[in-house]
């Protein structure tokens, strides 16, 4: 449960455009690709992602800097129970920490707190003027936490996910538009049994690092690279998408760091819409290619492109 300020190494009152320069420079520093043979580098991308996920959300932003909710973007709960699963939560008799992959394991209870707090099970409780108070419905049974892994692609695309509950079952989760880590799925009925009926299952979603393509809100960003051919003349090139590659046309002169902008290519929107893709060209020069050489030694370099700043 890492600070998402710490995370990216910006000031709790950082603007969005700092948070977003401070991402990107972490992004590019990690990225997968450049780091193959660094898995610590792999997970560190994750953390980053997370936390750009969280402080680009303005309301997960406040509810955080409010303590409402952690780093992970879990609520805290009371009493110094936060961020896993603890008996006692809405909806259920509390949760049952469970990794899909992994087995369950038991969390504090905070029950007996409650009820000493607010009359139960102990004898006195409350009592109206009218007699004793009804007695309480039956429990139900426990509801079992899941974090189920997502694949970018997945996510983007709401591509249907298949998961095994604890009992051995399957089911068929939607995902929701608008998902993103942190994501939670309430599947009732699913949980452990109880006298008054059983549980739910609390389905927490963690979307995985792409090696290309990074999620700014709703907008999925790649930077692409291109030849200097094709920066020149300009012209259709194949251009990766969530989806299926499509053709983009490079302007003629097009230089690094200028981004094309592919609408409805990104994540799906709570609204209905989707965001778009945002490509990032960047030229890819060739380290040793004799003709390039020859032709630039005849070349008087195009001018200044620093003249602007004084140099």
């Amino acid at each position: 449960m890492a600070d998402p300020y710490a995370t990216l190494g910006v000031a709790r009152g950082a603007s969005e455009a700092d948070i977003k320069k401070a991402y990107r420079k972490l992004a590019k520093e990690l990225h997968p690709d450049r780091n193959k043979d660094n898995p610590k580098a792999s997970e560190r991308f994750s953390q980053v992602t997370s936390a750009y996920d969280l402080l680009t959300d303005k309301d997960k932003r406040a509810r955080f800097d409010r303590g409402e909710i952690d780093g992970d973007g879990n609520p805290t709960s009371p009493f110094g129970y936060g961020g896993g699963a603890a008996r006692g939560a809405p909806g259920g008799g509390g949760f049952r920490s469970q990794q899909f992959d992994f087995g369950a394991g038991e969390s504090a209870d905070v029950s007996d707190i409650f009820e000493g707090l607010f009359g139960g099970r102990t004898g006195g409780g409350f009592a109206s003027g009218f007699g004793r108070r009804p007695s309480a419905p039956p429990p139900k049974g426990e509801n079992l936490a899941y974090r189920l892994p997502v694949s970018f692609i997945d996510a983007a695309t709401l591509a249907p996910q298949r998961v095994t509950l604890g009992d051995g079952r399957t089911i068929d989760l939607k995902l929701p538009a608008g998902v993103e880590t942190g994501t939670q799925m309430r599947l009732a009925g699913k949980g452990e049994p109880g006298v008054g009926g059983p549980g739910d299952a609390i389905v927490t979603i963690e979307v995985q690092p792409h090696r290309y393509f990074s999620r700014e809100g709703d907008d999925v960003r790649l930077d692409l690279p291109i030849t200097l051919k094709e920066a020149v003349e300009g012209g259709a090139v194949k251009c990766p998408t969530v989806e299926r590659p499509v053709m983009i046309t490079v302007p003629a002169g097009s230089t690094s760091g200028k981004t094309l902008r592919l609408k409805g290519k990104g994540f799906h929107r709570k609204g209905g819409e989707r965001g778009d893709q945002l490509v990032t060209l960047w030229i890819d020069v060739p380290a040793d290619d004799a003709a390039l050489k020859a032709f630039v030694a005849g070349w008087n370099g195009g001018g200044n492109p620093r003249e602007g700043m004084g140099v």
